[in-house]
């Protein structure tokens, strides 16, 4: 690879072990991909931010690099944790597990890290702009940054994120050159989409086909939310291992069919109809009947529109005996929550805002199987995807409004 002199002088430990370390880590990468050359990056999100994913181990290498004085020099986000830090206990997440992950969130911290442990930075303040170069991590929020905001990044791991973050360099290979963005696979959408459900089932059918190449989309509507480009991306790049999606009309990158393919054809046209819809909401939606032990929403985590959404549904309502409602979000949106009184009515229906983690990278397996959960309820084809290997319970997937249902009454 071409090194420039300041990229160089990191290899050689001029700025310090960690950004040595580092720039060894980006230049090994770089050769396994044939990266000629590095691209500034001054926006990280970090994935490795669970101790779930990075155990004893990991915490150790992050809290070394912070020790020996390394500093972010890109703005630098952190996923998701493996708890909730105030409700840790409430909700009965082990206390080796706070331990452990309280450790490894302050050595992000020393280096210059922000603790918002979120899935969804791009929902509160780290929002690239158009064609610029990021690091970012986290499967659901790389097909966002690169397909909603049109912002370039590669699939990262918790390594290269950290590399990224003390160096401000990522090797110029895969998403970051424009002739790896065209699109692959024609997906016609005949199928009406309603809720944001429905979103996750057409990304879950096309991940399964397509794997790791660029879908293009037809017939989605102009109006199509944020929150439904969210979900449609989590369930890409779960089923299959997507990072980056086109919508003609809607994302930046394709304003017309022939601009997304960069006037190529496609190697692949899928139908998705009525047929297909059905299909992949059976796929997620196996069991029948069972009650439910936890309905959990916001996987990605909720925006504050997903939350109101909810809120209005449990006015003066209460939850089914036995059911516990998560309603997962970033700390920033369970803020405007409670400004808004939207917490409040969740709480006095006896659900609860759940902040900083997930259900997918915490211990949840733990407890799950300490409460005696019989099933869950939810409304994301990720948390669908990965909850039955993971937990090995029973998983409902449908739309907010049955999840809630379910939670009113016990059964979905």
């Amino acid at each position: 690879m071409r090194l420039t002199v300041e990229e160089q002088k990191m290899l050689e430990g001029k700025y310090g072990y960690p950004a040595q370390k580092a720039m060894e880590i980006l230049v090994q990468l770089g050769e396994i991909y044939n990266a000629e050359e590095m691209v500034p990056v001054s926006n990280v999100h970090m994935p490795g931010s669970s101790v779930v994913v990075a155990g004893e181990a990991g915490t150790k290498f992050v809290e070394m690099m912070a020790e020996k004085g390394g500093k972010f020099r890109a703005f630098t986000t952190l996923n998701t944790a493996a708890i909730d830090f105030e409700l840790w206990k409430e909700i009965g997440f082990p206390e080796d597990t706070y331990k452990l992950q309280d450790r490894l969130t302050r050595a992000y911290e020393t280096m210059g890290g922000v603790a918002c442990h979120t899935c969804t930075p791009y929902l509160i303040g780290n929002t690239p702009r158009f064609g610029e170069n990021v690091a970012w991590g986290e499967s659901s929020a790389i097909a966002f940054v690169n397909s909603v905001l049109g912002a370039r990044t590669n699939r990262h791991g918790g390594p290269s994120t950290l590399a990224a973050a003390l160096t401000g360099y990522v090797p110029a290979y895969g998403y970051h050159l424009q002739e790896n963005r065209y699109g692959h696979v024609l997906v016609n959408v005949e199928a009406e989409l309603d809720g944001i459900d429905d979103y996750g089932s057409l990304g879950y059918w096309v991940g399964k086909i397509v794997e790791s190449k660029v879908p293009v989309f037809t017939g989605i509507p102009q109006n199509v939310t944020i929150d439904q480009l969210k979900m449609l991306g989590a369930a890409l790049a779960s089923s299959g291992s997507v990072a980056l999606f086109h919508i003609v009309g809607v994302t930046p990158e394709a304003p017309t069919l022939e601009a997304a393919f960069g006037g190529r054809q496609p190697e692949l046209v899928l139908e998705f109809g009525k047929n297909q819809l059905s299909e992949s909401q059976n796929s997620l939606n196996k069991q029948q009947g069972q009650e439910i032990s936890l309905v959990a929403i916001g996987c990605p985590h909720a925006s504050i529109s997903e939350i109101e959404m909810i809120a209005k549904m449990l006015v003066n309502k209460k939850l089914h005996a036995g059911v516990e409602l998560w309603v997962i979000t970033a700390i920033p949106n369970k803020a405007y929550a409670e400004r808004c009184g939207y917490k409040a009515v969740i709480e006095a229906a006896g659900g609860r805002l759940v902040s900083d983690t997930c259900p997918i990278l915490s211990p949840m397996a733990y407890v799950a199987k300490e409460k005696g959960y019989s099933a869950i309820a939810t409304n994301s084809a990720k948390l669908a995807h990965y909850a039955p290997g993971q937990w090995a319970l029973p998983t409902y997937y449908g739309s907010v409004e049955r999840c809630i249902n379910a939670a009113l009454t016990g059964k979905f």
